[in-house]
């Protein structure tokens, strides 16, 4: 397990809080109480939150052209048919997976080929897992073909908690399956947009692993 890249300023930040919290309470009082004590616990509980909040297991991912590998840790939370209409301008299968801020929040992409669209939506905050949040909340819309010439349209939307999503994607950019996409930062969803011969593996319920699950079949 290592630490990510986007954590390291968050992490120093409340690293030092605790360090200038405790040093003054160490320093300044003789005789600690109840609420002293409570005090340094909470804040190092909150620390150690978020050092884990930013943590990347090590992992052996799941490779294979005939599969769509989960782009996010945590739960799905819907499996339907929809019109998509910001790129792809037709009907899809789309798979959203919620990310609590428990999950590891770091974002993959599911298929190897080329980044033909990025865009970034500023928007409003409502719970990631409201449906509204799709296409209501700030959010970044990524589109990547196949060497098949299937377009698979990603898009990370944050959440009431979630105020920074990080996406490396560039269009023209030729990425690998399994190669990190972004991040979000406390609580945030991912949607994925299919065709409609996908055959899809999971169900609204199902617990999801990037890199590992598989969340649907292409023929």
């Amino acid at each position: 397990m290592h630490i990510h890249k986007e954590g390291f300023a968050s992490i120093f930040i409340a690293l030092l809080a605790f360090a200038i919290v405790f040093l003054t309470l160490f320093l300044g009082i003789d005789s600690w109480n109840y609420w002293h004590y409570l005090g340094i616990s909470l804040l190092a509980i909150i620390t150690l939150f978020i050092i884990s909040f930013f943590r990347i297991p090590n992992r052996n991912f799941t490779y294979d052209e005939n599969q769509i590998i989960c782009p996010a840790d945590g739960t799905v939370v819907v499996v339907e048919e929809v019109f998509e209409p910001e790129f792809l301008k037709e009907n899809r299968k789309q798979i959203s997976i919620f990310m609590s801020p428990a999950n590891v929040h770091v974002n993959r992409y599911s298929v190897s080929g080329t980044v033909v669209y990025q865009k970034y939506h500023k928007g409003k905050y409502f719970i990631a897992s409201h449906p509204k949040s799709s296409t209501e909340n700030e959010r970044t819309t990524v589109v990547v073909r196949t060497d098949k010439g299937i377009e698979i349209l990603f898009r990370q939307v944050a959440g009431a908690l979630a105020r920074r999503i990080v996406c490396y994607s560039k269009e023209g950019q030729q990425v690998k399956q399994n190669q990190e996409m972004g991040f979000i930062k406390f609580g945030s969803r991912v949607d994925i947009f299919l065709p409609l011969s996908a055959e899809i593996q999971v169900k609204v319920g199902d617990k999801v692993k990037n890199g590992i699950s598989c969340i649907a079949k292409i023929r």
